[in-house]
């Protein structure tokens, strides 16, 4: 792969060109040359767009793309081919299939749906056999396999000894556990968060206590084993309380949020609209705050998009049986700029490679191109049109947005 990248404009902290408008030179899909107005002897291809600026690829944490079992949802080639327009070149699979994805034959399958992509996609195993919280599942050979965590997709982990042994168990190989935080003897049957809301609308609440709960038992548990936790999709001013006084321990955990948890609070419900109803819940402004604070400070490591597609059967019917989850590829970058600046939006979409166990690259001379292209400036209302997945259910339709992804430069492949 050879190209000439006009005038972009960089945003990478590692870079020695930080800050600064330049010509890049790739060569065999490595960057040879950074400067100002560079030649083109060779003839390569120019890309130039408008307000061209140019960062490390983005990497997603939590996306679900159905396959195998749920093709009508999502395929892993759509899937990744959606993720490449939002500018993402490495995405992180949950094991929501079915078969759930539990064992090294599991994995192969994935990573062969993925080969050559320009976007990489990181299996993430199942940490119990078929996501049941009864057994763990084969960890050490998915891990071999290539799955780089383990997790039961918004299930949690009932058996506190489960997460026990797993978190001693994986520490053998430095695995990455994953435990969602929702206890659900106090979750029930809520299907929103419980608030002054939910008892006007007449929906079963889910409390933030449920959440707390959960992840002040998993941080105890992380505390005597000395593992490496994980927690996803946090929603809660406690959560976030609790885990930077974990952080202030030393202890080896990190956090997620979804991005729709830091833009809408569960006022959206008022119409008993389904494309909102997801899992956690949205909460309040008060959680809402605390969440950006978290992100602020650090103490919630990465944003995810928590990408999840649903099929219209599943979510146009009543709000009580409707499935949980939206999409979020598409909306991501456009979603985060309405709260962040864009090179805070930008440090989050690139934070949390490493943990899972994804080299960091830089935009300097002599590194592997991995570039997400794109135009920070640009306003406009999210629509059908901007979806790319199978499946529809956004609860950004309709949301202004701002930031416009041209693609991405990945594993020596372009994608505009």
């Amino acid at each position: 792969m050879n190209l000439l990248i006009k005038s972009a404009f960089i945003i990478d902290t590692k870079s020695d060109f930080h800050n600064s408008s330049q010509d890049i030179l790739i060569e065999k899909g490595k960057i040879s040359k950074i400067g100002e107005q560079l030649e083109n002897p060779n003839n390569y291809k120019e890309i130039a767009f408008e307000n061209l600026h140019i960062s490390q690829g983005w990497f997603d944490s939590s996306v679900c793309f159905g396959e195998p079992g749920f093709e009508d949802r999502e395929t892993i080639v759509n899937g990744l081919k959606t993720a490449a327009k939002s500018g993402f070149t490495a995405v992180a699979m949950q094991a929501n299939t079915h078969p759930v994805i539990d064992s090294n034959s599991d994995i192969f399958f994935v990573n062969s749906k993925a080969q050559n992509n320009a976007v990489t996609l990181l299996p993430i195993g199942a940490l119990t056999k078929d996501s049941k919280s009864v057994d763990l599942a084969e960890l050490y050979d998915m891990r071999t396999a290539g799955a780089v965590a383990f997790s039961d997709y918004k299930l949690p982990i009932s058996n506190p000894n489960l997460l026990k042994i797993a978190l001693q168990y994986a520490s053998n190989f430095n695995g990455l556990v994953c435990s969602f935080p929702q206890e659900n003897r106090i979750s029930g049957q809520g299907v929103m968060n419980e608030n002054v809301m939910s008892t006007s609308l007449g929906l079963k609440g889910n409390p933030n206590l449920a959440e707390a709960l959960q992840i002040a038992r998993d941080l105890y548990i992380l505390e005597y084993t000395n593992g490496k936790l994980h927690i996803p999709t946090i929603s809660t001013a406690e959560s976030v309380d609790l885990i930077r006084q974990a952080k202030q321990k030393k202890l080896d955990v990190t956090c997620s949020v979804a991005i729709h948890n830091l833009l809408f609070t569960d006022d959206h419900l008022k119409e008993f609209e389904t494309a909102y109803k997801v899992n956690p819940p949205l909460r309040t402004q008060h959680d809402i705050d605390a969440l950006i604070a978290g992100v602020k400070d650090g103490t919630i490591d990465m944003v995810t998009s928590d990408h999840n597609p649903i099929t219209i059967e599943d979510k146009k019917v009543e709000f009580d049986h409707a499935a949980y989850g939206t999409i979020g590829l598409e909306s991501a970058f456009g979603a985060l700029q309405t709260v962040f600046t864009t090179k805070k939006t930008i440090a989050l979409l690139t934070s949390g490679k490493a943990r899972f166990s994804l080299e960091n690259t830089s935009i300097n001379e002599g590194e592997i191109a991995n570039f997400t292209l794109f135009n920070p400036d640009t306003k406009y209302t999210f629509g059908l049109e901007h979806i790319g997945s199978k499946s529809k259910n956004s609860m950004f339709i309709n949301t202004e947005l701002k930031g416009l992804v041209y693609g991405i430069i990945s594993n020596k492949k372009i994608s505009l």
